[in-house]
């Protein structure tokens, strides 16, 4: 049974940091892209920021030079550091993992339950 474990939501002000991470844990025999998405109240589930397989990195415009991916291969944990916080970057956070478990040969997509970010103004 894979998981995907988020923690380090909170409240803070704008202007302020937060640093996301998202463990995976199970039988897992190799993990491909790892992504940050976003889901603020009333709109649709956002792509934030990917890390490849190859650890290139892609971000939605509105996080550009402020929020940053990074990945730690070996405890199959995705980080999502976000500075210089908005309000309008309120909403759950979700996690999301391309991989492979000791199972199954396929590719297969996993989610986090999410965590909740909060930027008051």
């Amino acid at each position: 049974q894979v998981q995907l474990v988020e923690s380090g939501g909170g409240l803070v002000q704008a202007g302020g940091s937060l640093r996301l991470s998202c463990v995976a844990s199970g039988r897992i025999s190799s993990i491909d892209g790892m992504s940050w998405y976003r889901q603020a109240p009333g709109k649709q589930r956002q792509l934030v920021a990917i890390s490849t397989g190859s650890n290139t990195t892609t971000y939605v415009d509105s996080v550009k030079g402020r929020f940053t991916i990074s990945r730690d291969n070996a405890k199959n944990t995705v980080y999502l550091q976000m500075n210089s916080l908005k309000p309008e970057d309120t909403g759950v956070y979700y996690c999301y993992a391309n991989l492979r478990t000791v199972a199954f040969a396929s590719w297969r997509a996993y989610w986090g339950q999410g965590t909740q970010v909060t930027v008051s103004s």
